[in-house]
């Protein structure tokens, strides 16, 4: 059913204007999907194969290969996605049979993750020799514990030069979960390590899975990999910040910039590299302000009412009043900035 739907979800997307990829992340019969649902093949724009339960004994390569071939005849990229929690057994057992046999002394958490390199590795070679290109096969071995990714992908970029995939299979709720797969990625992608990114954050019920998009763009962007969205710096708070006003106009200079952002998006080249910061002392505040392209320094404890503001480094007036009338004045100097230095671009012309 969800085969022969695929076609109808691609017409409504394009209706839309929404050009997102479709991805048919396959277990178990996705051979047989394939070969009974030519239209999905077509349409799809990637197939995810897990290795683990593509089939098992002889019949896992044949399936595997299966698979592959129809990717080969429709010029439709892959992803081996290994994952932890559905590993290869046939491989695992003899892997650990090796270490029993050769007193090897290895843990059973050193052999997994060398059974989750290895199968990547193999099922590359196959798809290889059924006739996929280099560039069509992007990998992934997925697991949970965030030390485990980083000795896997330490590994797997060592032993190929194939596009690699990160993420934690199963990172957990919230926080939590943004934390372990920023600790893991964070510490691979600064070392080169990793092409795409999956944030894999378990939603509260009712919750917005747009929250792992939200995630990986941030880890992203605080790397110096990419730009999203205009960057707001606000400092924690302290014993020298009694008033909530700096917490107040940081939360409303943030909204506005993301309601912004499609409109600058679309109108200004760069915008998204923009840097904003609203400070609450006179501690950090000026330098953290001068830091940023627009940066407003708010009084902490026994300071003057008065709010220096900088742009590009240079003190270019001090704001005063209330807290509507401060949050009115910075939007409307964040509105000048990006007016002023983001060049706008070509108008397209209407089809």
């Amino acid at each position: 059913e969800a085969a022969t739907a695929v076609p109808e979800i691609r017409q409504r997307l394009n209706d839309q204007g929404l050009v997102v990829p479709l991805v048919g992340d396959f277990h178990y019969n996705g051979h047989q999907l394939l070969m009974r649902h030519p239209d999905c093949a077509r349409i799809l724009d990637k197939f995810r194969i897990n290795p683990g339960n593509v089939g098992t004994g002889d019949r896992r390569d044949e399936q595997f290969t299966t698979i592959c071939k129809i990717a080969r005849d429709h010029g439709t990229p892959i992803r081996i996605g290994v994952n932890g929690g559905s590993l290869d057994q046939d491989l695992v057992t003899a892997k650990m049979q090796e270490n029993t046999d050769r007193n090897l002394g290895r843990s059973s958490e050193e052999i997994i993750n060398e059974c989750l390199v290895l199968s990547a590795l193999q099922s590359t070679e196959l798809a290889l020799e059924t006739g996929l290109r280099k560039d069509q096969i992007v990998i992934s071995c997925k697991v949970s514990q965030p030390d485990n990714l980083i000795s896997v992908y330490t590994e797997l970029a060592a032993r190929t030069d194939q596009p690699l995939h990160l993420g934690l299979t199963e990172a957990g709720m919230g926080i939590k979960g943004m934390v372990w797969s920023s600790a893991a990625m964070g510490i691979l992608l600064h070392q080169g390590i990793g092409d795409t990114i999956r944030v894999s954050l378990t939603p509260q019920p009712g919750g917005d899975r747009r929250n792992e998009v939200t995630a990986a763009c941030e880890l992203l962007q605080s790397l110096g990999l990419r730009s999203f969205s205009p960057s707001v710096t606000a400092c924690p708070g302290c014993g020298r910040t009694t008033s909530s006003t700096f917490q107040e106009l940081a939360e409303r200079i943030q909204a506005y910039v993301h309601d912004m952002m499609p409109e600058w998006k679309k109108d200004y080249d760069g915008v998204e590299e923009m840097r904003l910061a609203v400070m609450g002392c006179v501690v950090n505040g000026p330098g953290e302000s001068k830091a940023a392209n627009i940066g407003i320094s708010l009084p902490g404890t026994g300071e003057a009412p008065l709010c220096p503001v900088y742009i590009d480094g240079i003190h270019t007036t001090t704001l005063k009043g209330s807290y509507e009338e401060l949050a009115e004045a910075f939007r409307a100097l964040v509105d000048g900035y990006v007016a002023e230095h983001y060049p706008r671009k070509p108008a397209r012309e209407s089809v």
